[in-house]
């Protein structure tokens, strides 16, 4: 047994070939005067590819089992809830950082909502007058809430002052009735709740901890956003300006507003520290998008798994292009797996992606590059159209270096980028990119599958998601998201483009992460070769394009991306 009453704790998350893990611990619940206490348990694989535990089962339609094969791969103790509270001042990037989160878990298969208690405040009823605090004279509470013609009542700043204790209480009563929720939801079998709200005083953490505390096996993390970059702050306040509470307001009479929001939430903000600490409660402080981070007691599974992922986001702006390789025999022929080369289609269908890929994306450098210039920018991050006046992320790339070309390990892949220009770009070759391994079927067709193995192949039809092929290391689309997660997170982490060259399978799992889509309508999206795919990470996920090659004219034309849900 370690106790660990570490005021500083730097948590460590250690990787694999197959992904990354954190050392898996159980853990009692959150007492606030003790240190928490960590039973360690040995290291083991929680997926075992050689025992093949997924092969087929009857029972496919057995949610709760489904769940839990899947929680299997990921997790040790699959009963751990999660809470996470977001504390940060507003225009500071925490709504940005709860999406990515959300998506990010959600495609690890897990449950997760975000509650959001900015809209549950816009639909508070109408009140005009305020009681100000006898020493205020300010007349700024005589008005603090409107109605627009959404039926959402917009609050003006002075609702948000903390000498306007009408209002305070509200604020608090709203933040609280969005605890319960959260409690409520957890309860029914929610796993993972982020808690979306400024939460910037010490007496606000303090009651959500009290209520939380007596929840058995619940676990909570306080994650906070501090930015300090003027670049940034005035990018996020213009992006505000955009938001409900803004919708129909004069843009000058809303920034001028907003900065008097803003002013009142700096008077009474404390940001995560002293409190936390002597009650061993988990925190992350995320400063200047990830310039600096800081970790205090991260012991849980799931927490090292929001840590890990969030330590790696940028805003740069940067084009992730998705495309399977050129057309190989195999596909001609309509075997599955195998390593074949390329069709004579194939190569030429690789001679004109790299005089595709290039041109595109010279002229977004290009766009980038033209309106640093201009002289009022769109500002909302992250978006190609602004980047701060500062340098905030050094590339280490080599000078004109913009994209890195990543492909499996397959040789159709590899033969798919042989016209590149290997002095510009930076090639690397990842075997989690390989097409989802299809065991004993390998080399088969699907008409040959069903006569050899009808069961197994009547188990894939009705779940592709968690079935595995038969055989020795045979993988299911579950099997594929464990494979890929150490390269989401390098995708978000890396600052220049990438082109991606890969396989159906991989190419579908990659789809869903960055266009937020389902994972149970995942192995089912039309992901036909000949195609691009190019996601542009925007503040409120990400823009897709999709272009496919013309053979009989030798180009890329831009299509409707409602292709890709075509099958669905």
């Amino acid at each position: 047994m370690n106790v660990n009453p570490s005021n500083d704790i730097t948590h460590s998350v250690s990787q694999s070939s197959s992904g990354f893990t954190s050392n898996n611990q159980l853990q009692v619940p959150l007492k606030s005067s003790k240190p928490r206490v960590n039973l360690s348990t040995s290291d083991f694989s929680a997926s075992d590819s050689s025992s093949n535990s997924i092969t087929s089962f009857k029972s496919l339609h057995d949610i709760s089992k489904r769940t839990e094969l899947y929680q299997g791969l990921i997790s040790l103790d699959t009963q751990v809830k999660l809470v996470v509270i977001m504390v940060g001042l507003p225009a500071r990037g925490k709504s940005y950082i709860v999406k990515k989160l959300k998506r990010y878990l959600s495609w690890l298969s897990l449950n997760v909502k975000i509650f959001n208690v900015g809209d549950r405040r816009r639909k508070l009823p109408i009140f005009h007058m305020s009681t100000p605090s006898p020493t205020d004279s300010s007349s700024s509470h005589t008005q603090s809430a409107i109605s627009d013609h959404d039926d959402l009542t917009i609050h003006t700043s002075g609702f948000f002052d903390p000498k306007n204790l009408d209002a305070s209480k509200k604020r608090e009563g709203v933040a609280m009735e969005a605890l319960d929720e959260i409690i409520e939801w957890i309860d029914s079998g929610g796993q993972v709740a982020i808690h979306d709200a400024t939460n910037s005083t010490i007496r606000r953490r303090k009651n959500i901890l009290n209520k939380l505390k007596s929840i058995p096996g619940l676990e909570v993390l306080f994650i906070e956003s501090i930015c300090n970059d003027p670049d940034i702050i005035e990018a996020n306040i213009l992006l505000k300006l955009k938001s409900p509470d803004y919708v129909h307001v004069d843009p000058i009479a809303a920034q001028k507003d907003f900065r008097e929001r803003l002013a009142n939430y700096e008077t009474s903000y404390e940001p995560l520290g002293q409190f936390e600490e002597e009650n061993f409660v988990q925190y992350f402080k995320i400063i200047d998008v990830g310039r600096k981070i800081t970790t205090f007691n991260i012991n849980g599974f799931l927490e090292g798994q929001c840590v890990f992922y969030l330590m790696n986001m940028n805003l740069e702006p940067r084009l992730i292009y998705i495309t399977r390789h050129g057309e190989s025999y195999d596909n001609v022929l309509g075997r599955i797996g195998g390593d074949a080369s390329l069709t004579e289609s194939g190569e030429k269908f690789s001679l004109s992606l790299s005089k595709f890929v290039e041109k595109h994306q010279a002229q977004f450098e290009k766009n980038i590059t033209d309106n640093k210039k201009s002289s009022l920018p769109n500002m909302s991050l992250p978006n190609p159209d602004f980047t701060p006046s500062k340098t905030l992320f050094p590339s280490p790339s080599p000078q004109g270096c913009k994209l890195e070309i990543w492909t499996s390990m397959l040789k159709r892949a590899i033969q798919t980028v042989q016209y590149f220009d290997h002095s510009k770009f930076k090639f690397k070759k990842f075997s989690v990119l390989n097409e989802l391994y299809s065991g004993l079927c390998e080399g088969m067709t699907y008409q040959d599958i069903p006569k050899v193995y009808p069961r197994e192949f009547s188990d894939r039809s009705q779940d592709k998601l968690f079935t595995r092929y038969p055989g020795m290391h045979g993988e299911s689309y579950v099997d594929v998201i464990h494979r890929l997660q150490y390269i989401i997170v390098e995708l978000e982490r890396i600052r220049n483009s990438v082109l991606i060259v890969t396989h159906r399978a991989v190419a579908r799992t990659l789809l869903a992460y960055f266009l937020d889509i389902n994972i149970e309508d995942m192995p089912y999206l039309n992901i036909p070769i000949n195609y691009v795919f190019i996601c542009e990470p925007k503040h409120f996920g990400n823009d897709l394009s999709l272009y496919k090659w013309i053979e009989s004219t030798d180009e890329f034309v831009k299509v409707d991306s409602k292709i890709l849900h075509s099958d669905l």
